[in-house]
């Protein structure tokens, strides 16, 4: 009989203490709910954002591990072959003039697997051939063949690539490109807040799933290619990559989910932007434009054009120019974000709390610039 009852009392004690971790487990998740700020990342095709996430791995985690660094590895030298194939489809394309001899070796190559591992005979042939003019000439004709602008960062590094013992530096991930499809989640603990950024495929196929993703968003971060004027969609090469990008914001911004949230847009690769500006007017794109070859000008009349879409009487978006593969950018953005002066234009104040201020920065009504405070 005592024994009976010394089990009945041990097993209302483990109930007990199950019933005690459960509740404590719950109470853990609405304080983490409490201290959850969740930011919805939303752009289209190859504007940058999976940069963007990329870059806060390193600011606000550990970076990337030897199996990630592995997994790029393998897709950066995948690349090195697709890009080298859509150049040689390219000479075919413009009919530009190669070398008898890289004629040679660009024979068969379009064949070639490129899921295959990269070997030395092929990187050779691979080096080879990019040191021909005439395929230097197809690079920079990229914007009409939906050649990406970093082929020529790895091409002209493929000795070192080519090496056996080759592990992908942070900046060749940074450059690294893989479309991302479906929604990826990444969460990163800030002081004593939870950022959890939800990202979506870019291409047009991937977007009907962002409407699953409008519950609880604190704040909406849309990314735009800024150098992307003058070039057509992978998907259809009809339709220019900047007015899609304005037509999927107005869509976003303006959608009933979104009229209150806090938004910030970023307009990235602004090296590219300044470089192409030089030879390519934004009349290509935009008729009603009038700056020329002039960058500032430009810059203006494009964010205007995405501000005026997405500002309303309830909420201001903030703009910002960056380069996603410059780390210190993508620093300026999220670096300390729970200070008043971030917390002012994230529109978030009342999740943060007031501190001493590390950034010196100006604001110019929208368009916010940072100084190190020395």
């Amino acid at each position: 009989m005592g024994n009976k009852q010394k089990k009945i009392k041990e097993r209302r004690k483990k109930e007990l203490s199950k019933s005690e971790k459960i509740e404590k487990a719950l109470e853990q998740e609405k304080e983490f709910q409490k201290q959850e700020i969740k930011f919805l990342l939303l752009g289209t095709g190859e504007s940058g954002k999976s940069t963007f996430i990329k870059q806060l791995e390193l600011i606000y985690k550990t970076g990337f591990d030897n199996e990630k660094r592995e997994l790029y590895r393998r897709t950066i030298q995948k690349n090195l072959i697709l890009h080298t194939k859509h150049l040689i489809h390219g000479t075919e394309i413009l009919g530009t003039k190669i070398k008898n001899e890289t004629k040679k070796l660009t024979k068969g190559f379009l064949e070639i697997d490129e899921t295959k591992p990269l070997t030395l005979e092929l990187s050779e042939r691979i080096s080879k051939i990019w040191e021909d003019n005439g395929i230097k000439k197809v690079f920079r004709s990229r914007s009409t063949l939906q050649i990406p602008d970093s082929a020529s960062y790895y091409l002209n590094d493929i000795k070192r690539i080519m090496k056996v013992k080759y592990q992908p530096t942070d900046k060749d991930i940074l450059y690294c490109r893989i479309p991302t499809t479906g929604i990826v989640k990444v969460q990163f603990k800030v002081n004593d807040f939870v950022w959890t950024i939800v990202d979506v495929g870019g291409q047009r196929s991937e977007r009907r799933k962002w409407i699953h993703q409008f519950d609880d968003v604190s704040v909406l971060i849309y990314v735009v290619a800024l150098s992307e004027y003058d070039q057509k969609l992978y998907e259809d090469e009809t339709i220019n990559r900047m007015h899609e990008s304005l037509e999927t914001f107005d869509n976003t911004a303006n959608n009933s989910y979104f009229l209150r949230t806090s938004c910030i847009l970023i307009f990235n690769k602004m090296d590219l932007f300044e470089e192409k500006i030089q030879k390519v007017d934004p009349r290509t794109c935009f008729r009603d434009y009038r700056g020329g070859l002039n960058a500032e000008k430009a810059k203006k009349f494009v964010s205007e054009k995405f501000k005026n879409l997405g500002q309303n009487k309830k909420r201001k978006v903030k703009m910002f120019f960056t380069t996603a593969t410059i780390t210190r950018n993508m620093t300026k953005i999220f670096w300390n974000t729970n200070y008043s002066h971030i917390v002012k234009f994230l529109f978030i104040i009342d999740y943060l709390f007031l501190s001493d201020s590390f950034l010196s920065y100006e604001s110019r009504g929208s368009v916010v610039e940072f100084r190190q405070v020395p």
